[in-house]
Formats: C-alpha cells, sequence, structure tokens
C-alpha cells in the first residue's frame, strides 16, 4: 500500500472493493429492469439510513451542491423567510445559494470551530417570521458536528420546516428524520456512504412533500423534485437520464451499510475518530474544532508551527496519504483529515504512520511510534 494514494481528505473516502467492482459492471440503459432493480434497493436503504419510514427519497445525478440547491428551491417560497444555522464554510454556502435565487435568508452564525448554541435558535424562533431553518450537520471546514437533535426538539411543533445538510454526516452520524421531525435531509455519496462522486440525494419528509405540492411553482426545472417523483416510483420512467454505474455503486455502499448495521456503524466512527485523535495528539499535532463538538467523521488540525502548509501536505503525500488544505480564512493554518466511510482500521494506523514518516522527512522532532500505538490501542478497546 506503500505506493498506493490513501485518500484521507473530506472529499471521496476509500472505496470499497464492492464498490469498486459494481463500478466495473458494464452500463446498462438508463430505464432497464436491471438499473430499477438497483435503484429501488438503493431508495429504500436511504431511508433506512436516516430513519424515516413516510419520507420520500430522491437520487439522480448532480453532486452536493446540487442537493442544496433542491432542498431550498423545493420548499422555499417567494414569501418565506429562511435562518440557517451556519457553523462555517457550508452554512455561508447554503446562504449565497439561498440568495441567488431572490430568497430572504438570515445567517445565525459562530466563531469557526464553534457550534452555534441551541439557546440561540431558541431566541430566534421566538421572534418569529421565520418558515424555513437550515443547518449542516458536520461543517466539512471546520469539523464541527453541530447539536442537531437538540435543533430539531426546539423546531418541533413549529410550522417552520427544518432543512438539514447531511453531506459530510449521513450513514456516519445518526439522523433519525421521523423521531426528530427533520423535513429535508441532502447529502452526497462520495463522504460516509464511501461511493465515488456524481450524485445529488435528497430525502423529504410529508410535511415537505405538501409544502412542495402547494407551490405553484419553484425556479428549477431539474432540479423540481414533482418532475422526478413518479421516476423514483418506477425507475423504468423516463424523465432525465440517470448516472447508471454511479447509482449502482451508490447501491451497493448502501448494502454495505445495512450490512454492518447503523448503531455499529455510528459506533465505528465514533471509535475510528477518537483513535485518529489520539494518534494526533501523539505526534504533538492538536485539533481546530471545540471539543464539545467535535465530528466523528473529520478533522480539522493545526499546521505545527514551522511547517508550511503546502510542503507539508506535499510531504505526506509522496507517503501516500492525501489530505485537504484549510478554507477561507482557515487556509495556510489547518489541514483536513476524513475518517469516514469503509475506512478500516489498517488504512486509519497506514495513515498515523505515513504522518510519522512525513515529520521525519520534515525534520520535525517526535516520539517514534506515538501515534500509531495511541491509535491501535483505542481501537482494539
Amino acid at each position: 500500500m506503500a505506493h498506493e494514494k490513501l485518500l484521507l481528505i473530506p472529499g471521496p473516502s476509500p472505496v470499497h472493493p464492492r464498490i469498486i467492482h459494481s463500478l466495473s459492471q458494464p452500463t446498462v440503459s438508463h430505464v432497464s429492469p436491471v438499473l430499477a432493480e438497483e435503484f429501488t434497493l438503493a431508495l429504500e436503504n436511504l431511508k433506512k439510513t436516516v430513519f424515516t419510514r413516510k419520507g420520500e427519497a430522491f437520487v439522480f445525478a448532480g453532486g452536493g451542491t446540487l442537493s442544496m440547491e433542491t432542498a431550498a428551491v423545493n420548499i422555499i417560497g417567494p414569501t418565506d423567510r429562511v435562518l440557517i444555522v451556519s457553523h462555517g464554510y457550508f452554512g455561508e454556502r447554503m446562504a449565497e445559494l439561498c440568495r441567488s435565487f431572490g430568497f430572504d435568508c438570515d445567517l445565525l452564525e459562530c466563531e469557526w470551530g464553534e457550534a452555534v448554541p441551541p439557546e440561540r435558535l431558541e431566541d430566534r424562533m421566538a421572534e418569529g417570521g421565520y418558515s424555513v431553518v437550515a443547518a449542516t450537520h458536520v461543517d466539512t471546514a471546520t469539523g464541527v458536528c453541530a447539536p442537531v437533535r437538540e435543533y430539531a426538539r426546539i423546531l418541533k411543533g413549529r410550522e417552520a420546516l427544518f432543512i438539514l445538510d447531511g453531506v459530510c454526516a449521513t450513514g456516519g452520524v445518526e439522523e433519525r428524520m421521523d423521531d426528530w421531525g427533520i423535513d429535508v435531509i441532502l447529502t452526497a455519496p462520495q463522504k460516509c456512504f464511501g461511493a465515488p462522486p456524481g450524485l445529488a440525494i435528497c430525502v423529504f419528509s410529508e410535511r415537505a412533500m405538501d409544502k412542495r405540492k402547494r407551490l405553484k411553482s419553484v425556479p428549477a426545472y431539474y432540479a423540481d423534485i414533482l418532475r422526478w417523483l413518479p421516476v423514483m416510483k418506477d425507475p423504468t420512467k423516463y424523465f432525465s437520464t440517470h448516472g447508471v454505474n454511479e447509482i449502482r455503486a451508490f447501491a451497493e455502499s448502501t448494502r454495505i451499510v445495512m450490512e454492518e448495521g447503523l448503531e455499529a456503524r455510528f459506533a465505528r466512527h465514533a471509535r475510528t475518530a477518537k483513535a485518529i485523535r489520539l494518534g494526533l495528539a501523539g505526534l504533538g499535532f492538536s485539533l481546530f474544532t471545540r471539543d464539545h463538538c467535535l465530528a466523528d467523521t473529520l478533522s480539522v488540525i493545526h499546521i505545527p508551527a514551522g511547517l508550511e502548509d503546502a510542503a507539508f501536505r506535499a510531504a505526506y503525500l509522496e507517503q501516500g496519504v492525501v489530505v485537504a488544505g484549510g478554507l477561507a480564512h482557515t487556509a495556510g493554518r489547518v489541514f483536513r483529515m476524513g475518517h469516514m466511510g469503509n475506512l478500516s482500521s489498517a488504512q486509519v494506523l497506514f495513515a498515523l504512520d505515513a504522518l510519522e514518516r512525513t515529520l521525519k522527512h520534515l525534520n520535525v522532532a517526535f516520539e517514534k511510534r506515538a501515534g500509531v500505538q495511541a491509535a491501535k490501542s483505542a481501537l482494539e478497546s
């Protein structure tokens, strides 16, 4: 594995051999029974992943940004007011997206690396006037996992619809759509599902579907879920050509999720996060994100004094591991390491061993094997 590139960036996570095999299958017709069977399975397993029985799942060619757009345009009307609970880059992106459609939206922000306290949301909702609330579950730029269950508790019983951006969370962090009262979960395949990118994925609650049906029109054609609804009910019907191979790969990824079991999968993500962070601490690294809101799916890590961002990440790449740099004002100050999807214990230990080799190459002092041993103990506990 020393000559392979282990993707640990908060983008495409390491791809399971079964998913690679599914991608190697011949491309079939986008309205064939073969694809319809796989598509139906993917939709059913997606709904199980977010714990909904009555929600409507939608999967079509695109990406996470299209998922955000689909969620917004299908439930935000011209007279609605939107509150976006932002924990960093992707909350700000949702606000930018909403404003590009002329939607009236406000930001409820906090310092990057922190989570917006639930009481701040409660205070803002008490002022009234919001028809839709949106929040990012895990912000990929800051590593913050928001207290979504508490937000949902505050919003439950109110008329406001709740959109949750689960791109870096769904399938790795618990999201109970029906029980908590989430109205739209938007996500993507390449993070916690461990499938290749290329799909926009959303699940709409009954309330959200009712809202779309009440809107006379939406500022979209391709992203209009009512155009896609007949296809989701019967994938042999045509509206637009599917990303056939991506859907088959996503279906396989959902099989893997179901076989592992959701509770076991959530526990594994938490265990992996702990192991990696103990390993990083053993090598002298510190986290950008506050301890109380750390995500189980990725870590944002300070670059130690004396190391230059690009040179450090290039040296780490030479050892076989890809990590991402910081976004916006954190650029050059942090690097981001994803630990989601189907990442194995062996891959975790490989990444930390490669980090030790990187530090040695850069002449940075550290305790030999401290990172690997700390992580190994956590993984075996």
